[in-house]
């Protein structure tokens, strides 16, 4: 007996078409649509497709999408100014800077000008700090997502035992804040943990962040277990995840794939973070 694959496309998907509705009921209301400003600064090949794909997927909700592309050799003061700017824009419910920025550009300074209340990626101190104490805010798209996938087979998370390999500001300390108010047991292991395997063998839920091609081996999983794969790596083999995809398929009770797993439903969740934005902002209950 094999794994249920988790279908990350059709679950982002239902997501979008749900916030295209509320988007259309939103701009009957309140009169203008939501808007979300994407900043790219040089020209990462991989940051250039990210950022296509979000404009594209803001677009199809019937939401605004404004682009901004600045010239690698751009300075921390021009983008900073750049970030005020919209800031001050009522038509920009939400702000994401894509990362990595060039070398040069201090990019903390950046995150922390962006304005927490338009701060769609989840990623300011204030935001993490609202997630910390379980406050109104917003989460990271990534965690968000995995936490949406998770529900889906688990109505009920409560009570289980959930491991997170990864402690990453992004996604592996916000996922544990996430597991933590859905009451699960939440360990996260690292690289200074010392036996990574004796952990993940225990977690009835398993979600891998760590960034290392097919870390995660088939034998260091609960049978039954659900495994949420946030991994994408280039190989010479192609895109593979953080997960040994085909032992843990024999072993796990579900498992996402790569691709097609975590990665639409953090675009989705973006989506879904500016729509929430526009709603606050305008006073417009989200109906979510």
């Amino acid at each position: 007996m094999t794994a249920t694959i988790i279908d990350g496309k059709a679950h982002a998907l239902a997501l979008r078409t749900r916030i295209a509705t509320h988007v259309a009921t939103f701009r009957a209301a309140a009169g203008r649509a939501p808007g979300l400003a994407v900043v790219l600064v040089g020209e990462d090949p991989a940051s250039a497709v990210y950022v296509r794909n979000k404009g594209k997927a803001t677009r199809d909700a019937g939401m605004e999408s404004f682009e901004h592309r600045l010239p690698a050799d751009t300075d921390s003061a021009t983008l900073l100014a750049l970030v005020a700017r919209l800031n001050a824009d009522p038509t920009v419910d939400g702000i994401l800077v894509q990362l990595p920025l060039p070398a040069h550009i201090d990019a903390q300074a950046v995150l922390l000008g962006i304005d927490p209340d338009k701060d769609v990626d989840g990623f300011h101190p204030v935001n993490a700090g609202r997630l910390a104490i379980g406050a109104e805010g917003f989460v990271p798209c990534t965690p968000l997502g995995c936490l949406m996938l998770l529900q889906d087979v688990h109505p009920r998370l409560a009570g289980l035992e959930a491991v997170v390999v990864g402690r990453s500001n992004i996604v592996g300390k916000p996922m544990a804040q996430l597991l933590l108010q859905q009451s699960c047991t939440v360990t996260i292991v690292h690289s200074r943990t010392r036996d990574v395997a004796a952990h993940t063998r225990a977690a009835d839920i398993l979600v891998a962040a760590v960034g290392i091609p097919q870390f995660i081996k088939g034998d260091w999983i609960k049978p039954g277990a659900t495994v949420i794969d946030v991994g994408i790596n280039r190989t010479d083999a192609g895109l593979v995840g953080d997960v040994d995809f085909a032992p843990a398929r024999e072993i796990a009770g579900a498992v996402t794939p790569v691709p097609g797993g975590v990665g639409p439903m953090t675009i989705a969740c973006l989506i879904r973070n500016t729509y929430v934005s526009a709603c606050r902002r305008e006073r417009v209950e989200a109906g979510l």
